[in-house]
């Protein structure tokens, strides 16, 4: 099993569902959540900033605010790992910063709570 963490914008929610949906995942997450890429701001800039450069701050400006996000988590059989991630992506690439982020870690274990299953008989 594996969970897929994937951050995405706002206004693709609705194309993300859908495909998560076509890609066989009906049980998911999402959370809303507020960030920022490293590609929208200039390292050096925010290290002035940090140490009180009034100039620095300035030149931030926008770059330095958070973005709302969505942050979407379903876990998955290891076989289907491939398939929800290419979902996702096709859902949510425009070719511009800002399109998302995905992750995948390992889950040792999972269990439900109505029957006591546990492992990959409790997400399916």
């Amino acid at each position: 099993m594996k969970e897929i963490i994937a951050v995405v914008r706002m206004n693709m929610m609705n194309r993300t569902k859908q495909a998560l949906t076509d890609a066989g995942v009906d049980a998911f997450f999402a959370n809303e959540a507020q960030g920022r890429g490293k590609g929208l701001v200039d390292s050096k800039v925010l290290e002035g900033a940090g140490a009180g450069y009034e100039e620095a701050v300035e030149l931030l400006g926008e770059r330095g605010k958070l973005y709302s996000k969505r942050i979407v988590t379903a876990v998955v059989p290891t076989e289907d790992v491939d398939d929800v991630v290419k979902a996702i992506v096709a859902a949510n690439k425009t070719g511009k910063p800002g399109d998302g982020k995905i992750f995948v870690v390992p889950v040792g274990d999972a269990v439900r709570v109505r029957t006591g299953e546990t492992g990959a008989a409790s997400i399916v």
